[in-house]
This record gives C-alpha cells, sequence and structure tokens, in this order.
C-alpha cells in the first residue's frame, strides 16, 4: 500500500483496519479500527488533517481531503460510496454517501443520513440527522431514514476487509 509521511506529518492507521494495496494515504490521516479504503481511493491529509472512525468504509476511486484551516471528520460506521468527493466536511456516525456524490467544504451530514448517488452537497450546507440529500445541487427530505439503513452495508464491509487481509493475493 502506498502510505506516506508528509514532512512530520504520518498517517496513524488502526492495526485492525485494511487499506488496499492500490489505496493512497498521505500525511495527517487517522483511520479506525475495522475501517477499510478500498482500491483506488486517496486520502490526502496535508494541512488540517482526516479523521475516519471505527467500521467506515471508503470505497474504489473516492477522495478524501481537507482544507488548510478544516479538517474532514467521518465518523464510526459510515459508507463512502465509489468515485466520492469528500473535502473539509463532517459526516457523523451511520451515514452514507452515495457513489459518485460531492461533499464540499464545511457541509455537516447528520447522523444515519443518506447523501444519494451523484448529489452535490453545497459548502455550508447542514443536512439533518435520519435525512436524505438528493440531486444537484443536493434537496434535503428530512425525517426519512430509519436509524439502522447504513447498518448492514457498513458491517457487510467490515467483514469484506476481514476477508481481504487474508486472502488478496496478487498474481503477477
Amino acid at each position: 500500500m502506498a502510505i506516506y509521511a508528509l514532512g512530520d506529518l504520518e498517517p496513524d492507521i488502526h492495526a485492525e483496519a485494511y487499506v488496499h494495496p492500490d489505496a493512497v494515504v498521505i500525511g495527517r490521516v487517522s483511520i479506525g479500527a475495522e475501517s477499510t479504503i478500498w482500491p483506488g481511493a486517496v486520502l490526502r491529509g496535508d494541512d488540517s488533517g482526516i479523521q475516519i472512525g471505527r467500521r467506515s468504509s471508503i470505497q474504489d476511486g473516492s477522495v478524501i481531503h481537507c482544507l488548510h484551516d478544516t479538517p474532514t471528520v467521518i465518523g464510526d460506521d459510515c459508507t463512502i460510496g465509489h468515485n466520492v468527493h469528500v473535502e473539509g466536511c463532517r459526516i457523523h456516525d451511520r451515514a452514507l454517501i452515495g457513489s459518485g456524490s460531492i461533499v464540499l467544504p464545511h457541509a455537516v451530514i447528520g447522523r444515519g443520513a443518506i447523501v444519494g448517488a451523484n448529489a452535490v452537497v453545497s459548502g455550508g450546507t447542514e443536512v439533518p440527522p435520519l435525512s436524505m440529500a438528493l440531486g444537484v445541487p443536493a434537496k434535503i427530505r428530512e425525517g426519512t431514514v430509519s436509524e439502522d439503513d447504513n447498518m448492514e452495508n457498513a458491517m457487510v464491509y467490515v467483514e469484506r476487509g476481514r476477508y481481504y487481509r487474508t486472502h488478496l493475493r496478487r498474481l503477477d
């Protein structure tokens, strides 16, 4: 896997996390226990850093970045879908960010909220807990998500990370 220090900034990756060999983790990045980082994902923690909680997945091709003065914080049991761009925002526990979505600086995604595929959450937008954000720009539908909607998906990726840790082998 490509894990880089940036000057004095070094990633802190929990021993029970899984980082795929084709992912890139740079600088001030913290990855919690049982979280998974998949192929082509880039976590670039220069400046203020990136924090990934426990049991969260950053899926293939996603880019996680921070601002010079605003970290990116992703809570526990979150799913960041394929080809997502997240920067300088906060994503609370149990949230799901759908494939192809963009979450811009200073946005806050509430606990258990869902950002639909290809949605764009504008900077400074607050998506309340258990709500959906859909479209471009995202429109919010409050109270439409149940507390555990993302938990099955989150646990699938915890198990998948365990499987990959012991069974993935390169053939070339």
